[in-house]
């Protein structure tokens, strides 16, 4: 072991790490924030002691935040972001001094100092960029008006983050002449800000699309790799010069290039070092986690969490609110901010450089700061379980059900795409059709283009029966979900059986499932699009229309037949194989064989 460079070794010991604790977390539900963090415990000195020197490591992977920002600034070209100026410094404005306020209220109220109050006030009203990012990206949120909201929220709070690490200096307890001295150097290093950035915007508009042409012409692609990366170094290097964040500077230079014709290929390069990186920033905060401090002071540690959270919880959710956010992504919202952010650490540790906080009050909020980072996941979890199933039944339109008996001959249930496209076939032939759908939404969606679509389930036996099921013909299953198709189809043939099924099925194993309870009109709901799909493949090629038509229809009759070989053999994994893979042997050699006959039949010249 003596042989092998640190580096190595904790390389070593992190990638370990993560790849035992994430994909358990992901399998027991708490996604991977949670992994990253339970495995930073784990090899930190408060855990197995493989790894000592945290604030390196943190420091370090804090280059993981720089590129997500530097990513999320590809995606919002100036225009957009010029759009946005007013949530940010609105509504981002509104959170950070509303929860600074309270925070330093509640703390003067407890008898703290006025300067301690104020800094723990600013540091705690901070949220981390990184776990609310990421959980934007993995629920696809960003699309959303609360992942919008988020975002702009997040993006003020880099910036409030400067003029908070400035007024430190003002705290300390110095004398008049000082204080002199130092608001002078504060205006010097305003104006520091102020070139800096013009210097990052003029050469970003003036430079970088030249050099990325540049590069790009030289057809190296790890060069570009390079480039891209040393553009984010060298930003994020000259923005930590002046006392600005990192990751706000290289979400700037993302900004910059979002119109440039190589932001697709810069994503691509840059992408697999912030997910490394950012990840490792995780397992960095997990091993930060002072349990000194929980174990010195355990009540007083949980009483400043639960504090923060509970006061931040009251500001973001009346600012939700105030927003107009939709009721159920409300809860969502408010936790993204709610827990303490990356940014605090650098405040509390600079405060306490500067003497305005003492080192053991320091200790106390940083790791308040950083048990919130690692129970926020878990509390997001349960708002998953328990919470969001009752906003979304608060949150739906309250509408009437089925409540007159139907007689129509055609019962319909789900009014999706799919059911919306049998439904219009059959009224352009003039057959009434009956048909419920449980989501209110679509419904009133749908009954503005002047739809009679009923508010129902169609599991329940009663809506089954007032919709006219014991009379009626022909039922389609419309619906999405595998489970609930299959609840109707059982229901509908234990009561109502003479009524013929036509179902839709989502994927080879629910297409097994509904032929297993003698529903025999099946349609596999990508299937004609796809084959549709290879025909116009086929015709690009250069094949003749009829004879792509013909491949098509070809391929549809074999593979219909080898549906019916297969399903009786759908739960015998090798078996279902070997019937596949004869099929498909066997479907080549007919398609081989055509070809060549056709190639006989054709005249002399034909390919000439």
């Amino acid at each position: 072991m003596e042989n092998i460079p640190t580096w190595l070794t904790n390389s070593f010991i992190y990638l370990s790490a993560a790849v035992i604790a994430v994909p358990l977390s992901q399998a027991l539900g708490l996604g991977s924030i949670i992994g990253y963090l339970v495995a930073g415990i784990a090899i930190g000195p408060w855990g197995l002691g493989l790894v000592t020197n945290v604030e390196d490591i943190l420091h370090f992977a804090e280059f993981g935040v720089v590129l997500m920002l530097f990513l999320v600034g590809l995606e919002l070209e100036p225009k957009r972001l010029w759009s946005l100026r007013r949530p940010i410094f609105g509504w981002g404005s509104a959170q950070v001094l509303g929860c600074a306020l309270l925070l330093t209220g509640v703390a003067l109220a407890l008898g703290v100092s006025w300067r301690v109050a104020l800094v723990a006030g600013l540091g705690l009203a901070l949220s981390s960029t990184a776990i609310a990012l990421q959980v934007i990206s993995e629920r696809n949120l960003r699309p959303t008006s609360s992942g919008q909201a988020a975002f702009s929220i997040l993006l003020f709070q880099d910036v409030a983050a400067i003029p908070i690490l400035a007024l430190l200096p003002l705290l300390a307890h110095v004398s008049a002449s000082n204080e002199a001295l130092a608001t002078v150097n504060i205006a010097e290093e305003a104006l520091k800000i102020i070139a800096v950035i013009a210097g990052i915007v003029l050469g970003g508009r003036l430079l970088m699309r030249p050099l990325f042409g540049w590069i790009a012409r030289s057809r190296t692609p790890e060069i570009f790799t390079a480039t891209a990366l040393l553009l984010v170094v060298g930003i994020a290097g000259l923005m930590q010069l002046v006392g600005l964040s990192m990751a706000l500077g290289a979400f700037l230079a993302g900004v910059l290039l979002a119109e440039s014709e190589y932001r697709r290929e810069l994503e691509t390069d840059i992408e697999p070092f912030k997910g490394l990186l950012l990840g490792l920033f995780f397992i960095a905060v997990g091993m930060s986690i002072d349990f000194d401090v929980l174990r010195q002071s355990p009540g007083l540690m949980a009483l400043v969490v639960l504090s923060f959270l509970a006061v931040k919880s009251v500001v973001i959710y009346t600012l939700a609110r105030l927003m107009k956010l939709p009721f159920q992504e409300r809860p969502t919202f408010t936790l993204l901010l709610t827990q303490g952010g990356e940014f605090a650490f650098v405040v509390f540790q600079a405060a306490a450089g500067s003497h305005v906080l003492p080192s053991q009050t320091a200790s106390l909020l940083i790791g308040a700061v950083a048990v919130s980072m690692l129970v926020s996941p878990l509390i997001l979890v349960g708002i998953d379980k328990l919470l969001l199933p009752r906003y979304a039944q608060r949150g739906k339109v309250k509408m009437d059900e089925i409540s007159e008996p139907q007689e129509a001959p055609v019962l319909i249930a789900g009014f999706g795409r799919y059911g919306q496209i049998v439904a219009r076939v059959m009224l352009a032939q003039g057959i009434p059709c009956t048909v419920l759908e449980h989501d209110a939404e679509m419904i009133e969606a749908v009954r503005s283009f002047g739809y009679r679509v009923f508010y129902g389930d169609a599991t329940r036996l009663d809506l089954l029966r007032t919709a006219g099921a014991a009379n009626a013909r022909i039922l389609v299953v419309a619906v999405d979900d595998m489970a609930q198709s299959l609840a109707i189809v059982d229901l509908v043939q234990a009561h109502f059986p003479q009524l013929q099924i036509v179902a839709r099925a989502r994927d080879v194993t629910h297409w097994n499932k509904l032929r297993d309870r003698g529903v025999m009109r099946v349609e596999r709901e990508l299937f004609e699009s796809s084959l549709r799909s290879a025909r116009s493949v086929l015709e690009l090629l250069g094949h003749g229309a009829f004879e792509a038509r013909q491949t098509a229809m070809r391929f549809r009759q074999h593979n219909l037949q080898l549906f019916e070989k297969m399903h009786p053999h759908y739960q015998d994994r090798a078996k279902f194989i070997a019937v596949v893979k004869q099929g498909r042997q066997q479907l080549e050699a007919q398609m081989a064989q055509e070809r060549a006959e056709r190639a006989e039949q054709r005249p002399p010249g034909w390919d000439t």
